[in-house]
């Protein structure tokens, strides 16, 4: 066996780069788009970042340092950092907390089980900006379906409904649409989770006399480790560039109070302010990046 894969080897190395045997031209598309749509832009976007664009010129004018010297001064950045933080908090504690108890249900047997779990895969599929337009309808002040029954319960009022007013609720309302579209997204993927746990270890607790609470935050909350760490790493991702649900509900308002980090950018670019539009994308990256790879080495992320 050893042999053969040697000499499989040897004919490789031998062969041109033309050659079907090559793994080479079959790796070339992969790479070539990867250069193309995923570097190219990524090196662009760095080197516009010491630049600023002068609309008298139509070109770009070296800066150096002064976008970077902006950012780390620029108190609507941290505003917008802030809401993201808050946002992303408040999403991904939600979201999770739903989705593993719902996941739990479905596991257990609950009735229609299997036309659930079809349906929860319909508001993943709509589009963000769809959700944002249905939920700012759901929502409106004077007849929408959320806020009247908001209304009702003495939560909120007309003064300060989920979308307008002083804007105290519009964070929550915005929420409600991620809430709504990707919790269902932890549910499946726990819901795997749980399926795939090993059967012995449950038996165990139960022989030894555990409870259904004990047999969950003992037994199957530590089996589920991994799979709740990639949801939370994949939501964490995501809720960093949250945009459409802010751009099509709230336009970063009442004033600033739902301005996420993604959307100022988009405000920035908006104003021919590109080279500061770069930097801010690249710190988006660069924050992405680094809380990626903290969290997968604090809590031994397995693939």
């Amino acid at each position: 066996m050893q042999t053969t894969q040697s000499r499989w080897e040897r004919k490789c190395k031998r062969a041109p780069f033309w050659s079907p045997e090559s793994p080479l031209i079959w790796m070339a598309p992969a790479v070539l788009l990867l250069l193309l749509y995923s570097i190219y832009p990524l090196l662009y976007n760095i080197w516009t970042s010491f630049h600023k664009f002068d609309p008298m010129i139509r070109d770009f004018v070296w800066v150096g340092g002064e976008n970077w010297a902006t950012l780390v001064t620029d108190a609507r950045a941290f505003n917008a950092v802030r809401v993201t933080l808050t946002y992303g908090v408040l999403a991904l504690s939600i979201q999770l907390t739903l989705g593993l108890g719902i996941a739990m249900l479905l596991d257990a047997g609950v009735y229609g089980r299997g036309l659930w779990q079809s349906l929860l895969i319909l508001p993943m599929v709509t589009p963000p900006a769809v959700v944002g337009l249905i939920f700012r309808l759901l929502e409106h002040s004077e007849f929408g379906v959320i806020s009247w029954i908001l209304y009702g319960a003495g939560i909120i009022n007309k003064q300060e409904p989920l979308l307008g007013g002083s804007g105290q609720n519009a964070l929550f309302g915005v929420l409600l649409a991620d809430i709504w579209q990707w919790t269902p997204f932890c549910i499946l993927i726990l819901l795997a989770g749980l399926k795939s746990l090993p059967i012995e270890p449950l038996e165990a607790a139960e022989v030894d006399g555990a409870n259904a609470w004990q047999k969950f935050w003992q037994v199957k909350l530590p089996l589920l480790r991994n799979v709740l760490a990639i949801v939370i790493l994949f939501r964490i991702i995501d809720l960093y560039r949250v945009f459409d649900y802010i751009y099509v509900m709230t336009s970063g308002g009442p004033g600033q109070r739902t301005e996420t980090i993604s959307y100022y950018a988009y405000q920035t670019y908006v104003f021919i302010n590109w080279g500061y539009t770069a930097t801010l994308g690249v710190a988006i990256l660069i924050v992405i990046w680094v809380s990626a790879f903290l969290y997968t080495r604090l809590f031994h992320v397995e693939w």
